[in-house]
């Protein structure tokens, strides 16, 4: 997470209080669901997915596509919904995908991602909530 003040502010105990013990390991440090692990994966319905840290809408599912990955993913964000910055750990470097409201970890961009953008967005699955329309 980058040093920024974001629009949700929250302590960290009161993120902790919020959160579910998992969902605090990946919104607020950093951690990574075990692949295929979240139902999420497999919701198809017509819907929005939020940020389960703060409800911000994040993306639709019709942008949503099935990578093989074990996670969610997805194409496109929804209009400002995402920020992202350089994620130098576990020797590599990535691009971070993050909660532009609450600057909650999402999971991480790609550049292998399906037309038109060419970008997959791999999400933690526990790091979202999904809304049916």
């Amino acid at each position: 997470m980058t040093s920024k003040t974001f629009k949700v502010e929250r302590t960290d105990e009161e993120w902790r209080t919020l959160l579910t013990p998992e969902q605090y390991d990946v919104l607020r440090r950093h951690g990574t669901e075990r692949p295929g692990s979240c139902a999420l994966n497999d919701e198809k319905r017509p819907g929005v997915f939020r940020c389960a840290g703060c409800g911000q809408d994040l993306f639709r599912q019709t942008r949503k596509f099935e990578s093989g990955t074990g996670w969610p993913s997805f194409c496109e964000p929804l209009p400002g919904a995402i920020g992202t910055s350089r994620d130098a750990s576990h020797f590599m470097i990535r691009t971070e995908a993050h909660c532009s409201a609450c600057g909650g970890h999402l999971g991480h961009v790609f550049d292998d991602g399906p037309a038109p953008t060419g970008l997959r967005y791999c999400i933690n699955g526990v790091a979202l909530d999904f809304h049916p329309d």
